[in-house]
């Protein structure tokens, strides 16, 4: 759109709107989202929770915003002097014809390179294996002595070692001395879990450091710490800086947990939670045992109601027997009685029965005689029938009618010839008598004369 309005005629006037409308178009769709370094300067923190400022080194300056949506995901504040890096998109300020960059993202100048460090060494040790799930080891439910390595002089020791008094006071704890921050600090952390894993007097370790900037955190990015702690033979638990801090240290150690507090809880339980569980557990046996020994009184009770002496259990299945035998003869005799009454039944229906043979003897005599009559007088009149038929046959036969001088005249396809008409001088026909057939030419042809006249011809 941009452009099409620009290649419109030269003689079109556009307003101050439409000019700036265009140009920001332009910017928008032409340069892409970029990261730009420099120094903030003019910072101003509107109340509406905007941030302007201007971003410049020593050759230019351009103007900036950031809108509080995108501020307040900031973790550290920003202030004037600072050196930075911003990802921003180059637009305008319509109202004004101000050329600006719209900020998204804010990081120290120089996390840049550390970030694609970070990255790089991340790639080559996924690709490795080093993150890999099933190369991660469970830890130990009550471990019997717990190692820390981290600095003396850490606040993050501080707190895990009241974490770890305050849960279980009764687990040993042995420091690994060494510096978490500055130069050849990543060496000697590599060295001190190499001392741990050697020695094998704990059987947890955590790795821990309070929070800080990237660049304070480096040492746990560094390959020589990521190595160390994938061949340790103790497993690791990695606590290293605030829940939103992630390290290589994290993707390598067996377990991540957000704090160092956060570290300490994981590797050992809770003692009160224990020992609120333990009683718990207590209770819940007493009440089954209470309940399983009221259940077995329960069943002594009614197994010894339904105790019985072997004199009465004899004496009710002997009565129990005579009951069955008195069924049985009621049965039988009912049975018998039942059978009789059928037998009375049936020999009067067939007394009863009797009677009637001479007078159905009689009857089917009659029938027969019926029969016979019937079947004559229908076979005379089917006779009858037949003949009749057999004459309306014989009249209707082809044959009878050329026996009588008349002939059949068939055409070389076979088709009856009626009319001369249909004929052509030289064309073969077949004659068929009432005995023979003969074959023949046409040489001439006749037509029928009409009422006042007749021709004729030959074949």
């Amino acid at each position: 759109m941009p452009l099409r309005l620009f290649a419109e005629e030269k003689n079109r006037v556009l307003r101050v709107a439409e000019l700036n409308y265009a140009i920001k178009q332009l910017l928008e769709s032409s340069v892409p989202l970029l990261w730009v370094r420099g120094e903030i300067s003019n910072l101003v923190k509107a109340a509406s929770g905007h941030y302007y400022f201007s971003l410049k080194d020593d050759q230019a300056q351009v103007r900036c915003v950031m809108f509080r949506h995108k501020n307040q995901l900031l973790n550290d504040p920003v202030s004037n002097g600072q050196q930075v890096e911003v990802l921003a998109v180059a637009t305008l300020y319509e109202q004004r014809g101000d050329f600006q960059l719209t900020v998204e993202q804010i990081r120290p100048a120089g996390m840049g390179v550390l970030y694609e460090q970070f990255a790089r060494l991340k790639q080559l040790l996924e690709s490795q294996g080093l993150f890999a799930a099933g190369r991660k080891r469970a830890l130990p439910v009550f471990p019997k002595r717990i190692g820390i390595i981290t600095s003396p002089q850490a606040a993050a020791l501080r707190d895990v070692l009241t974490t770890l008094r305050l849960r279980m006071p009764s687990v040993p704890v042995v420091l690994y001395p060494t510096p978490v921050q500055g130069i050849g600090s990543a060496e000697k952390i590599a060295v001190a879990i190499q001392l741990a894993s050697l020695r094998a007097e704990c059987d947890v370790l955590i790795l821990c450091r309070g929070g800080g900037s990237i660049e304070d955190l480096w040492a746990f990015n560094e390959e020589v710490v990521a190595r160390a702690i994938s061949v340790s033979e103790i497993p690791i638990v990695s606590g290293v800086g605030h829940e939103t801090d992630f390290t290589i240290a994290d993707f390598v150690a067996d377990e991540r947990v957000p704090t160092p507090t956060a570290a300490a809880q994981r590797v050992v339980p809770d003692r009160h939670a224990l020992l609120r569980g333990l009683r718990d557990t207590v209770q819940h046996l007493q009440r089954a045992q209470h309940n399983r020994l009221q259940n077995a009184m329960q069943s002594v009770d009614y197994l010894q109601r339904r105790v019985v002496h072997p004199a009465q259990q004899l004496q009710r299945q002997a009565q129990h027997l005579g009951q069955l035998q008195q069924r049985m003869q009621r049965a039988f005799a009912y049975r018998k009685q039942h059978q009789y009454w059928q037998w009375q039944s049936m020999a009067q229906r067939l007394r009863a029965a009797s009677s009637d043979f001479g007078r159905l003897h009689d009857k089917q005599a009659n029938l027969a005689k019926r029969l016979v009559k019937a079947m004559r007088t229908t076979q005379k009149q089917r006779s009858g029938r037949v003949e009749n038929t057999a004459q309306h046959l014989t009249l209707l036969n082809p044959q009878q009618v050329l026996a009588r001088g008349y002939s059949l005249v068939q055409d070389a396809c076979g088709s009856v010839v009626s009319d001369a008409g249909q004929l052509a001088i030289g064309a073969e026909l077949q004659i068929t008598f009432a005995k023979g057939w003969a074959q023949t030419e046409v040489k001439e042809l006749g037509v029928a004369r009409s009422s006042h006249g007749s021709s004729g011809g030959k074949l």
